[in-house]
């Protein structure tokens, strides 16, 4: 077991934000490897001490919202601690614990929101953005906008959902053949 300060040094300072959002089978590994177990105490209910401080709050929505997409990329555990998550980073929001952690590591509150398949959530994550993310906000208002667009079209994330075992309809199936998330992105980057 790891604590939040090892967390952090990992996701902040070794991994950095060249690395947060590439597609890396061995970053993957080593996050598994490293973190995997740690992730299942969070998933079972331990670590509430670190909902306490801000930097704590902060490692725990790490190790439950950002560790698990690359830990386990196709499958439903991917987002099997995404409740978690977002109830940690509402809370830590509603105390303005964000504010206490400098720009662009803040985003990490914010991602809980943008990942849920909840219309409202997806656009406190716009206005969160546009308010508290100044500095380097703008490629993160792009992404948030997009999530924001596939949940206003299809109130869930289509590209999920061989994940999760549901079904996909025939206007998900058509939206992810025409090129999906990708192409949400280039609408949007033309349209501004």
């Amino acid at each position: 077991m790891v604590g939040p300060e090892e967390i952090l040094e990992f996701w902040l300072d070794e991994v950095g934000a060249k690395g947060w959002y590439a597609q890396d089978d061995a970053l993957d590994a080593r996050i598994r490897d490293r973190f995997e177990k740690t992730w299942e105490a969070a998933r079972d209910g331990r670590f509430s001490l670190w909902l306490t401080y801000p930097s704590g709050a902060l490692a725990y929505i790490i190790l439950t919202d950002q560790f698990p997409r690359n830990m386990f990329r196709d499958d439903s555990r991917a987002f099997s601690t995404d409740r978690a998550a977002l109830a940690a980073a509402k809370s830590a929001i509603d105390k303005c614990w964000d504010m206490k952690i400098d720009e662009p590591s803040r985003q990490f509150f914010y991602l809980p929101l943008m990942h849920s398949e909840n219309l409202c959530d997806q656009e406190r994550c716009v206005r969160l953005l546009c308010q508290r993310m100044p500095q380097t906000g703008a490629s993160n208002l792009l992404h948030a906008r997009a999530h924001r667009e596939v949940i206003r079209k299809f109130g869930r994330f289509p590209y999920r959902n061989a994940a999760l075992s549901r079904a996909t309809t025939r206007p998900e199936a058509d939206y992810v053949s025409a090129g999906g998330y990708g192409e949400t992105v280039r609408e949007l980057q033309e349209a501004s």
